[in-house]
């Protein structure tokens, strides 16, 4: 039978077996804390914190338009593509902040039924196939990116909305979605380096 990590928020029990610690930069160590390798993940996932509450800054100003609309039949032109921008900037950090706590969904059944030893180059292989698909969507979004800040003649011209306000948002949105791709790429190198550079475990933290 597989088995899973306890609640890392629950304090540790008392049992009359000494469990041992496990290594400060093995998977289960990860786990354990969240999942942080680095300081570069640290600050991403600080940075996913504050960048979370920025859905409620939406939710305040759709409030603020529903008021205006109904209340005083006065309503706004730029609500509702600020609220679109605004999650999506929530949303697009979401991918550094979730790799930098390792808490993406992965199936564990293959992981759990080998030797610890053999863990180690399960996780290198999963750090390499993300750092390839990261380059390769970072590839992806950076024509994205460039379509929507350069005109057909390669001037620089950033896509508008098309509507009575006609911010940059289109071109913002997909810069950002860039950047977040280009920092996902940056994160997984890093961890695929951590990953080399650890020796196999030596036995299973129980």
């Amino acid at each position: 039978m597989p088995s899973y990590p306890s609640n890392p928020l629950s304090p540790p029990s008392t049992t009359l077996s000494q469990t041992p610690t496990p290594a400060a930069d093995s998977p289960a160590h990860d786990a354990m804390v969240g999942g942080e390798r680095n300081a570069l993940d640290r600050v991403i996932s600080r940075g996913g914190a504050l960048a979370a509450w920025l859905v409620f800054l939406a939710m305040a100003i759709s409030v603020f338009e529903v008021i205006m609309r109904y209340a005083f039949d006065s309503p706004t032109s730029w609500v509702h593509e600020s609220v679109v921008f605004l999650v999506a900037i929530s949303f697009a950090l979401g991918g550094p902040a979730t790799l930098a706590k390792n808490r993406h969904i992965r199936v564990r059944v293959l992981y759990d039924s080998v030797r610890p030893g053999f863990r180690i180059w399960f996780d290198r292989f999963n750090d390499l196939v993300t750092l390839g698909f990261c380059v390769a969507m970072s590839y992806a979004a950076f024509n994205m990116f460039w379509r929507a800040s350069h005109n057909p003649l390669g001037e620089w011209q950033l896509e508008r909305s098309g509507t009575s306000w006609n911010p940059p948002m289109p071109a913002l949105t997909k810069g950002l979605i860039l950047f977040a791709l280009a920092l996902m790429t940056l994160q997984a190198l890093l961890h695929l380096i951590q990953s080399c550079q650890r020796a196999p475990a030596s036995k299973e933290p129980r």
